[in-house]
């Protein structure tokens, strides 16, 4: 049987980017006045113009026919309906359940889940009101002024990532976030820090994660250090599915907040992932994000492909990233509130689509998800958008702008929307040979050091580009841009035949480190290949 890379419309698309190889996007603005009006969508508050793509009308019909053909709507259907789309895990993949509203209907395997969704959620907001109101005591009788959540990947990047974005509006406790195992951070945490003013949150469905114990094992003993073992309850709370281990680490089960296998982690911050962002916005604001990428899951689910911003963004990356050869994706957040969203992003993207086989197990024969990276403009100006401008190979940018600002510097705020409207004007247009001779000759420079001057200063443009613009960085705005980002990673996995929902590539070097532990502690270590065991040496030689 033919593979995906001899399809019919796989094969019309490569065909049509050979034929646009002449083509820049500029021209292609010159031959259809209104691009701008087709090549632009908008949802849920959110607007996309796609027109700096270096794609025209009959690319983009050519795109929604092979999503046709790799059967989205099918896959979308099934996605919604609950069914096992995580085929090697043979679970759901539902977090749109977690931010419906109390009255829909999610079911898995014939059970409506919403009674269980939003039974936790409602013990979340109960115990984040008793914290945020000051009847939630410390040991000492001493209300709670810091929480700090202690987890790993999904459980630390999605709920950092929210509450760096929305810190703005936060009216809850300072919050913390300790992910690395490296004991600095949860040393640099801990400075500064009273223990009968802290609360933990320990974040992780096992209850058995290496890095995300250590850490809560070393802030379990400065808290007792000084409070007692009595303590423990009254300053720690658990994320969790694991109650026998959350027990024996010395936290009631009343104070255990769970989830479900249809959970992924880089997917959970709709979750009781999420407590302690409810914990600093509290309940209205976090129901106000959870109602954003709700709509924005109704958008997926029933908007048209050609105006779908979901099935869009992720055509559009397959077609940067299939058939005109980047090899890169990068994310330009202008709001420095974003700061964190391109990790976040990071991790959904590549987590999701690094997979090199297909949802049956074959090696697949074409590139899956780009390198995601990034930076928050203006500073990524200032750092890699020379390389974007001049480098020799193309790397396409999401542009993201917040039209208003929570701030009231708006000079600033026009000067960062400006900058963001001319970097993707510019990367489009670039400037020719004949533009910069003119320039310079302007300012008075001729002979062999204009001509020697001229190459540097040239800028090849029809670099593509989308430009995502949110009315406000407020909760429901994130929350519909988030989701929009999740359904546009399940769209390309659609499109390339593989499963977004397990991740067994993060689990090698996990069994590794294990072999690693206990070769340090003189156990074994004759597994390990002979370059790891001499750096082993040189590590134990430093800890001696």
């Amino acid at each position: 049987m033919a593979g995906l890379t001899e399809s019919p419309a796989w094969l019309a698309l490569r065909q049509h980017a050979q034929e646009l190889q002449g083509r820049s996007i500029a021209s292609l603005f010159e031959v259809e006045p209104e691009r701008v009006q087709r090549c632009s969508a908008e949802a849920v508050g959110l607007y996309l113009d796609y027109s700096k793509q270096r794609i025209d009308a009959r690319g983009l019909q050519l795109l929604l026919a092979l999503a046709r053909q790799q059967g989205l709507q099918d896959w979308t259907a099934r996605l919604f309906a609950g069914e096992a789309v995580n085929s090697t895990e043979h679970r759901a993949a539902y977090h749109m359940a977690l931010r419906a509203p109390r009255e829909a209907r999610f079911q898995v395997a014939g059970h409506d889940v919403m009674a269980d969704v939003h039974g936790v959620l409602d013990r979340m907001y109960a115990f984040a009101a008793q914290v945020r109101g000051g009847a939630w005591r410390g040991a000492t009788g001493e209300p709670i002024s810091d929480v700090v959540n202690i987890g790993i990947g999904g459980s630390d990047l999605g709920p950092r990532m929210v509450c760096r974005a929305l810190d703005e509006v936060a009216d809850g406790p300072r919050v913390h976030f300790v992910a690395n195992v490296d004991g600095a951070q949860l040393t640099a945490v801990l400075h500064g820090l009273e223990p009968a003013t802290t609360l933990f949150i320990v974040t992780s469905k096992t209850f058995t994660t290496q890095e995300t114990m250590a850490n809560a094992q070393a802030a379990r003993r400065w808290s007792s250090a000084l409070l007692g073992e009595h303590a423990i309850g009254k300053h720690f709370v658990a994320v969790s599915t694991n109650r026998a281990e959350v027990e024996k680490f010395g936290i009631d089960a009343a104070n255990m907040f769970g989830f479900w296998d249809w959970v992924g982690g880089r997917y959970s911050l709709w979750s009781a992932v999420g407590l302690v962002s409810i914990l600093a916005l509290g309940p209205e604001r976090f129901g106000r994000l959870l109602a954003g990428a709700h709509a924005m899951d109704e958008h997926f689910r029933s908007a048209p492909p050609e105006q779908n911003l979901p099935v869009l963004l992720g055509l559009l990356n397959a077609w940067n990233t299939n058939f005109l050869g980047a090899r890169t994706q990068v994310i330009a957040p202008y709001a420095q509130d974003l700061e964190y969203f391109v990790a976040w992003l990071q991790q959904l993207e590549m987590e999701s689509n690094g997979k090199g086989v297909d949802r049956a197990g074959h090696s697949v024969d074409y590139a899956t998800t780009p390198a995601v990276w990034g930076d928050v403009g203006t500073n990524s100006q200032h750092a890699f958008f020379q390389m974007l401008h001049q480098g020799p190979t193309v790397q396409p940018v999401d542009f993201i702008l917040p039209l208003r600002a929570s701030h009231p510097l708006q000079d600033q705020q026009r000067m960062l929307a400006a900058n963001c409207l001319a970097q993707s004007a510019a990367l489009m247009r670039g400037k020719t040979a004949a533009q910069v001779r003119a320039e310079l000759q302007a300012k008075g420079l001729a002979g062999a050091a204009l001509e020697e001057a001229i190459p540097h200063r040239v800028f090849t443009g029809n670099r593509p580009s989308n430009t995502i613009l949110l009315p406000q960085l407020d909760p429901y705005s994130l929350g519909a841009l988030l989701a929009l980002y999740e359904h546009r990673t399940f769209v390309q996995s659609v499109v390339w035949n593989i499963n977004a929902f397990d991740q067994w590539g993060v689990e090698l070097g996990k069994q590794l480190a294990q072999s690693v532990l206990a070769a340090m502690g003189g156990d074994g270590g004759g597994d390990l290949d002979s370059s790891t065991r001499a750096l082993l040496g040189r590590v134990r030689d430093a800890a001696a």
